[in-house]
């Protein structure tokens, strides 16, 4: 059966040019995907135009109504219907596309929006009257006075009613307002100096506050430490790292958490590109190979991150929607983030996550409420007058003995008893006052032949001693590794492995990183290349798959880690199986020499796959489980 092509006709279809309207709605097609989008672009002109407090009103989901009030710098009566103008922009003059300092600078939101839906913008600048313009699918009325003392109200209603497609397209309204919750978050945390407040209207009336960030004071990480705090909550804050850095002209700055505050999907990372956000594969591969080490692959670090260069440095007009960005030199800010991420992660030293004394805590409490949902009250806190009676009884010294409460006489009763006898002189080295100062302080004993309890200056810690000595011995392992280099092992007969012209390509410019790992490759001619060397700790070893799972690590990420995976891999399962193993009973000496060699060895504080190796408890958390505060 022969097929026709519709498309081929006997007249040739003439070309002709578009009206603006029609233009206007395909431009809104890539800068308005949804009205996640369109907060986002007024927003983002509202910090261009120097507000610091920006208040966002939604209905439905932005679908009938998206306000955005600001308190910037305003537009002229005069100027208006320029801003309605395709590619009209008070951003940039044109002359330097690659000196970029704002975050809107091409000059098709609003006519975009205006083409789509129906938009209304009311503004008033300094030392000028106060006016409004309409547009309504791409058609704009006259400007006319308005009332407003300053700043500038953008409203949107009816998003997509000229192109009743894509409303098809859109997903639920609970979705598509955590889509503008989560993108009004990104720009609160790239501004800590500006207010911002989200409030749902939908159905009518003052509507309620679903996201709120006040301004921040102090230098740039007071700031930023405060905002990420309201942003992505106090457990973040205690738990992340200070990171600042400069390389080549980029500097690094921001916050990223320990490992063992990691999540189970990558929903926590934020990364940010001289302040625009952005969602760039090069830089999540970055931030990834940094915890490489540290977290299993089913976890997550969770950071934000600032990367600050001279604009002529990095290019941000590659996508519609400004999210991508390319680097004149990737390999400097690659590097920059892994190096500067596993340095603050050494100096953590030991340091593990206040969430895991908080889990256990939780653990711990009794999960049986009250019926009227008050809090319990303990017999302990309100005893009667003959439990006093008797309390008071069993506690007062009785030297003539009596056949009642015999058991008052025995060394572990609850007599208080005068100790005259002065204590011995401790040995200033060997103290456990000594001790307990230190930060895992002095073991007191193991229960199940597992778990070290050590007793701190305040409170105490419950190492999990399998675990911890497992990290101890893969670091020194490392260690040797780093110093020797990892040996390779000739193979007899070089493996050929044809591959296409890109991937061999890709895979020659990371030969030398390979090599480093013991895999060494050379070109064998055409697009093929010759494995002549293998990591030696790997054994026998399936070259041909190893290059190709290598290469599609390098399509997904743009970096590859596999050859040291696999080699850190061997090295965690030797560290696993020549630690200290569970029901090992430890004299207190070695306890003491375990916790003292956990406080000097980094990243000690969790394990080969990033679960914590320690609990510290607080004492007034200790008592609080007793009822005693």
């Amino acid at each position: 059966m022969v097929q026709t092509d519709t498309n081929i006709g006997d007249q040739r279809a003439s070309i002709r040019q578009l009206d603006d309207a029609a233009i206007n709605r395909i431009a809104a097609g890539e800068v308005v995907e949804r009205p996640a989008s369109a907060v986002k672009e007024l927003v983002e002109n509202a910090i261009d135009a120097g507000a610091t407090r920006i208040t966002i009103d939604i209905a439905d989901g932005g679908k009938t109504l998206i306000r955005v009030t600001d308190d910037g710098c305003g537009i002229p009566p005069e100027e208006l219907p320029l801003a309605l103008s395709r590619h009209a922009t008070s951003k940039i003059d044109g002359s330097d596309l690659l000196d970029i300092h704002t975050f809107g600078f091409r000059g098709e939101a609003l006519p975009s929006l205006g083409a789509v839906g129906r938009l209304s913008i009311t503004s008033r600048a300094k030392g000028a009257e106060a006016a409004q313009i309409r547009v309504a699918g791409g058609r704009s009325e006259e400007v006319r006075p308005a009332a407003l003392r300053a700043g500038t109200i953008v409203e949107l209603r009816d998003l997509f009613f000229a192109t009743p497609a894509r409303l098809k397209f859109m997903r639920s309204d609970r979705a598509e307002t955590q889509a503008i919750n989560d993108t009004i978050k990104r720009l609160a945390m790239a501004e800590p100096a500006v207010g911002f407040t989200l409030r749902d209207v939908s159905g009518g009336g003052e509507g309620r506050v679903t996201f709120r960030a006040d301004p921040m004071s102090g230098d740039l990480f007071d700031a930023l430490h405060g905002r990420l705090a309201q942003v992505l909550g106090r457990e973040f804050a205690e738990n992340a790292l200070r990171i600042d850095a400069t390389r080549d002209g980029v500097r690094l700055f921001g916050y990223a958490a320990l490992p063992t505050y990691s999540r189970g999907a990558a929903v926590a990372q934020y990364l940010f590109v001289n302040a625009r956000p952005v969602r760039d594969k090069m830089l999540t591969g970055a931030l990834r190979a940094a915890y490489f080490d540290f977290l299993s692959r089913d976890r997550h670090p969770a950071a934000a991150l600032f990367v600050d260069c001279d604009p002529s440095l990095v290019d941000v007009n590659v996508h519609p929607a400004k999210s991508e960005v390319r680097f004149r030199d990737p390999g400097v800010v690659r590097g920059l983030i892994v190096s500067s991420l596993r340095h603050a992660l050494a100096e953590a030293g030991h340091r593990a996550s206040s969430t895991v004394a908080g889990a256990t805590l939780g653990a711990m409490r009794s999960e049986q409420p009250t019926q009227s949902g008050a809090p319990r009250v303990y017999q302990m806190d309100r005893p009667s007058a003959g439990a006093l009676r008797s309390s008071f009884a069993a506690q007062r010294p009785d030297p003539q003995p009596s056949s009642g409460f015999a058991e008052l006489r025995d060394a572990f009763s609850g007599q208080m008893v005068e100790v005259n006898d002065p204590p011995a002189p401790a040995d200033p080295a060997t103290a456990e006052p000594v001790a307990e100062a230190l930060p895992l302080g002095a073991a007191r004993g193991q229960v199940h032949e597992n778990y070290i309890i050590a007793q701190t200056a305040d409170g105490m810690v419950i190492v999990d001693q399998h675990a911890a000595h497992e990290r101890l011995v893969y670091e020194k392992l490392k260690r040797q590794m780093a110093e020797t280099g990892v040996a390779a092992q000739a193979l007899l007969i070089p493996e050929i492995v044809e591959l296409s012209a890109g991937d061999c390509a890709r895979l020659t410019e990371v030969a030398e990183a390979l090599s480093q790992m013991g895999l060494t490759i050379e070109p064998f001619g055409g697009n093929a290349v010759a494995v002549r060397e293998t990591p030696a700790i790997l054994g026998e070893v399936n070259a041909t798959a190893m290059i190709r799972d290598i290469l599609d690590e390098l399509d997904d990420q743009g970096s590859s880690q596999l050859v040291q995976a696999k080699v850190e891999a061997i090295l965690s399962r030797v560290a696993c199986h020549g630690s200290i193993r569970s029901g090992r009973r430890m004299r207190g000496e070695e306890m003491n020499a375990l916790l003292r060699e956990m406080e000097a060895t980094p990243h000690s504080g969790q394990c080969n796959h990033g679960r914590p190796t320690y609990v510290e408890l607080k004492l007034a958390d200790i008592e609080r489980l007793f009822g005693r505060s």
